[in-house]
């Protein structure tokens, strides 16, 4: 199985929206652009909605059906680790390898050994095609790589061997994540990085490096452009040389994560897959949720009172509900209005401090990122909830596909016009 040049992570909270979503990758279609569709959810995501992973397989396959869609798609057990996979193994078919925990400690010293020995050839000055200047390489720099990242490369080849034993290598697409660490990986590490999957023979066809600055959850990225574009295009030809280098799939791309409304980096993307004929995989997750409850706020009646219940539940949950996010969201308690003057607000009032438009003067980021974690809430909620997704679905449908195609395709894959 071969994931295609580009793709696109769509998670989807409650397995409501699939339809809408296949549709903004439809409207890219009508424009010459081939995009697979990619539905994803973790197990924290199910978890906490209380679904499981064959809803979300049965969501992809209706959203298919119902709209006729010829083209390839996938199902994605989002950032999997070995205590979570098997729940995941019959019914998905991409496979986020999560090996965050393993980063940063150690493998045992003879292990770390081979692998400097087995990389022995690349001390001295290495260059990369495409990027100026040569890299200087010690024995030194290759313990410090082999103690940050093999133990995380070897659990990765653990999981992915796991999954294969049970599909078959060939039935499966694999990604690995290699972004929870404090620091953007140097090329060099991220070229070692790519050797030490090849050495455990994890076929990954996307990997998802850390990047410097911030991605926050539902909001825009936060950090310096210039910067970030020369991480990425360093990794687009890192990627391109390793492939030759260590026999990896000649489809690996790269893979952006908590991508969803990263609209300043779009423009820098789009413009280098396109210069270096590149593939890209961007995720995105609880944006589909918030076009969710911005409908249901312009739906007004009974719907817009649930919204705003449950932005005073989470109000009063911060700390539960911000606290396993911290590192990917900013919200600030002190720029958060109360509950009072929220259920004040009209329907238009509400939706546009939730829709991400920054040029919109009642924009609240800190509102979006609060909401973007509290689907929990609305899980508690799940009867009324459903309901009003079902009640007002055209409302829904509407903004759900007009936010990926137009804030997130469009700007991505096709380039402003």
């Amino acid at each position: 199985m071969k994931l295609e040049k580009y793709s696109f992570g769509m998670g989807d909270r409650f397995a409501q929206q699939g339809e809408a979503q296949l549709k903004a990758v439809l409207k890219a279609k009508e424009r010459g652009v081939s995009i697979t569709p990619v539905w994803n959810k973790s197990y924290r995501e199910h978890k906490t909605v209380n679904t499981s992973p064959p809803e979300l397989r049965a969501e992809a396959d209706a959203a298919v059906k119902a709209l006729d869609w010829t083209g390839p798609y996938r199902v994605d057990a989002d950032h999997i680790t070995m205590d979570t996979v098997d729940a995941f193994i019959e019914t998905s078919d991409f496979f986020t390898l999560d090996v965050a925990g393993y980063i940063g400690k150690p493998a045992p010293e003879h292990i770390m050994e081979e692998f400097v020995e087995r990389r022995r050839s690349y001390v001295g000055n290495i260059s990369i095609p495409g990027i100026s200047g040569e890299f200087s390489v010690t024995e030194q720099t290759l313990r410090d790589i082999a103690g940050k990242f093999l133990l995380a490369a070897i659990e990765a080849g653990n999981l992915y061997s796991h999954i294969s034993k049970a599909k078959g290598e060939d039935n499966f697409i694999a990604e690995v994540s290699m972004d929870e660490v404090k620091d953007p990986q140097t090329p060099v590490e991220l070229f070692f990085i790519l050797s030490a999957l090849a050495d455990y023979k994890v076929k990954a066809q996307t990997i998802a490096p850390k990047f410097s600055g911030r991605f926050n959850k539902g909001v825009d990225y936060v950090g310096d452009l210039q910067q970030f574009e020369k991480e990425f295009e360093e990794d687009i030809l890192v990627i391109r040389h390793a492939i030759k280098e260590f026999g990896l799939p000649d489809n690996l791309k790269l893979s952006v994560h908590s991508g969803s409304d990263k609209f300043s980096i779009y423009q820098p993307i789009n413009r280098l897959i396109k210069k270096h004929d590149a593939g890209i995989h961007l995720k995105t997750a609880g944006t589909t949720w918030l076009e969710e409850i911005i409908g249901l706020s312009e739906a007004g009646n009974e719907a817009i009172e649930l919204v705003k219940e449950i932005y005073s539940s989470a109000l009063g949950r911060f700390d539960e509900l911000c606290g396993p996010y911290a590192a990917v969201i900013d919200a600030d308690p002190s720029r958060l209005p109360s509950a009072e003057e929220v259920n004040s607000w009209s329907a238009e009032k509400l939706a546009n401090t939730i829709r991400h438009d920054q040029q919109h003067p009642d924009f609240n980021p800190d509102v979006r990122q609060l909401l973007h974690v509290a689907y929990k809430v609305a899980g508690e909620n799940g009867d009324r909830y459903y309901a009003a997704l079902a009640k007002y679905s055209d409302i829904v449908g509407v903004h759900v596909t007009g936010n990926l195609y137009e804030r997130h395709i469009v700007p991505l894959f096709l380039g402003r016009e």
